[in-house]
């Protein structure tokens, strides 16, 4: 059983690697199970923080300091990967996310903050597994491709409509990709967080383990190392007969659904001033 959780000999690009969150945690795990893994972030600072302590363990961690919504960036990662022994097999979009300042009622969401939001949640991944799926078909090789959409993306996503929609869209791209790419046996599937403890959600969620045990059915928020191994699961061959799949994990929230509150906001934004700047219209 263990064998199968294994990715020795296999190289894997994580995309968006350097947060310190779910990116670094992938990183770190699938090094830890054999991988060779590309770590791709924009910030090199990042990459140094969080990264190069990995390398320092000895894991087979290789940093990237690239924009991974570029061609040129992309093409930064799949020299880097190919410089590598073993073979190209696995990629994790990590990158994407939201800033505070992108919560806002529909009304008020400009063009640009939705293409914005679109270009990093949803465009990113899929240019990103096109290139690494076309290289891994191109070897005739097998494959396995993971991407994040959110719980905003399987349900709603009140006052946050732009990033929610892209990471529905994220869900489309999945199992239509899943259904191209499956004669050629790479697998094609998403993993769909709820709210999670990381540095990032840190800025607009405060700690408050009353709501969250109302809101969530087991009671507490996730953390990286939980939405890191259901996308572990999913690189390796445990799930080598699933593809086109978005994996909810999210504690049960979606099961509950109160994390709405009278107003229609989010009981997880982090005070009431937050909350009455978003809603403003």
């Amino acid at each position: 059983m263990d064998d199968l959780l294994r990715l020795d000999g296999r190289i894997v690009v994580v995309s968006g690697a350097g947060g310190g969150g779910i990116g670094t945690t992938v990183t770190r795990m699938a090094a830890e199970a054999g991988a060779t893994v590309v770590a791709v972030s924009r910030s090199q600072d990042n990459l140094d923080e969080h990264i190069g302590p990995l390398a320092e363990r000895g894991l087979a961690v290789h940093p990237v300091a690239a924009d991974a919504s570029t061609d040129d960036g992309i093409a930064a990662v799949l020299d880097r990967a190919r410089a590598l022994d073993g073979d190209l097999y696995g990629l994790v979009n990590i990158a994407g996310g939201a800033a505070p300042s992108t919560w806002m009622p529909s009304t008020r969401v400009t063009r640009d903050d939705w293409r914005a939001l679109f270009t990093a949640n949803l465009e990113t991944a899929f240019f990103m597994s096109q290139a690494v799926a076309a290289e891994i078909r191109g070897a005739g090789k097998p494959g396995s491709i993971v991407s994040i959409s959110s719980i905003s993306g399987m349900n709603t996503a009140p006052f946050h409509i732009a990033y929610g929609t892209a990471k529905a869209a994220v869900v489309a791209m999945t199992r239509t990709m899943a259904v191209e790419l499956a004669l050629d046996d790479i697998r094609v599937n998403a993993v769909a967080p709820g709210v999670t403890e990381t540095a990032a959600s840190r800025t607009y969620v405060d700690v408050d383990p009353d709501r969250d045990r109302r809101a969530i059915a087991m009671g507490r928020r996730g953390r990286p190392e939980e939405q890191a191994g259901a996308i572990l699961f999913l690189l390796s061959d445990l799930s080598s007969y699933i593809t086109g799949q978005t994996l909810l994990v999210d504690g049960g929230l979606n099961l509950k659904w109160t994390h709405v509150g009278a107003d229609n906001t989010s009981l997880f934004l982090k005070d009431d001033t937050f909350r009455a700047e978003i809603s403003r219209f």
